[in-house]
């Protein structure tokens, strides 16, 4: 019996090292291949250790860190703003939805999971948001449109409410004389600190890497977010890069990385997640696995 337990956590350890590396190893390759030379690149592909070290593609980058600096503000901004909107807004439906007394919540919580399945399109959201609400060029364009709710976590908040919060704990609170806004905020989300912390991961993720939005809403430049203005420089590479009209732009574009630069933007904008998410890791885990499992 000993024997068969100290192979299973053999294997099992095995496995986990694999796993781990899968993770690792293509962004260290990412890293390796963004303070790689162009030509190396070319000719030889891709390696874990450069074999010659250029640190052009991030001195093309710096060149613009006015720019980029801004970006990063703009994404801080826009980040934290929109997980505080949009928390609190999934918890102030999903709660509700998790009493067992709140009338028709089961035709309520239809709507939501209809919402997960279908939507009005793409161009019939831009013409609300634009022309009707007039958010072009505007910090609420990086907020609001597709990303200040979700149907997928307020049924997720909804089944970590059910199932983690007993409804004895509610009731005791109703006797000594506690309202619904005051359970919520000292009984409730206390209680709740896993699928609080997930949802902040998940939702933070979700503005920190979006770009469709400033994509279809902005199109000035001190309204850029990092990932639009990452994209943007991708763009105006490729553009050089191709051009023929001006020959001397031309020659210049050659010695641009356009390869070393994508993965330098990459890097940048993945580095602050990478940064932060260890710090959330035990939360995240167990929020993903008591919120979606149960119920």
């Amino acid at each position: 019996m000993v024997d068969n337990n100290k192979k299973f956590k053999m294997v099992s350890h095995i496995i986990m090292v694999f796993l781990c590396l899968c993770c690792i190893l293509p962004f260290l390759l990412l890293i390796s291949s963004s303070v790689t030379e162009e030509s190396t690149l070319i000719k030889e592909g891709y390696s874990f250790l450069p074999k010659k070290l250029d640190f052009s593609a991030y001195i093309y980058l710096l060149t613009r860190s006015s720019a980029l600096v801004r970006g990063y503000m703009i994404t801080i901004g826009v980040t934290v703003v929109g997980t505080v909107a949009n928390l609190t807004l999934t918890t102030l439906f999903a709660y509700p939805l998790s009493r067992k007394d709140l009338p028709h919540r089961n035709i309520i919580a239809f709507f939501i999971f209809f919402t997960m399945l279908f939507n009005g399109g793409l161009v019939p959201s831009y013409i609300m948001w634009s022309k009707y609400l007039h958010i072009n060029n505007t910090y609420a364009a990086l907020i609001l449109p597709n990303l200040l709710m979700q149907g997928f976590f307020v049924i997720m908040m909804r089944t970590f409410f059910t199932a983690n919060i007993p409804d004895a704990v509610i009731e005791a609170a109703r006797i000594d004389g506690a309202g619904e806004a005051y359970i919520l905020r000292k009984v409730v989300l206390p209680m709740s600190k896993p699928i609080l912390a997930t949802l902040i991961m998940m939702v933070g993720l979700m503005y920190w890497n979006d770009w469709t939005n400033g994509l279809y809403y902005i199109n000035k430049d001190k309204y850029f977010s990092v990932q639009v203005l990452l994209n943007r420089m991708l763009s105006d590479v490729q553009f050089l890069k191709t051009s023929s009209s001006v020959s001397q732009i031309g020659n210049l574009a050659q010695n641009l990385p356009s390869t070393g630069i994508k993965m330098a933007v990459a890097v940048m904008g993945a580095l602050p997640v990478m940064a932060i998410y260890p710090f959330f890791q035990k939360y995240f885990i167990k929020g993903i696995t008591i919120g979606a499992v149960k119920g």
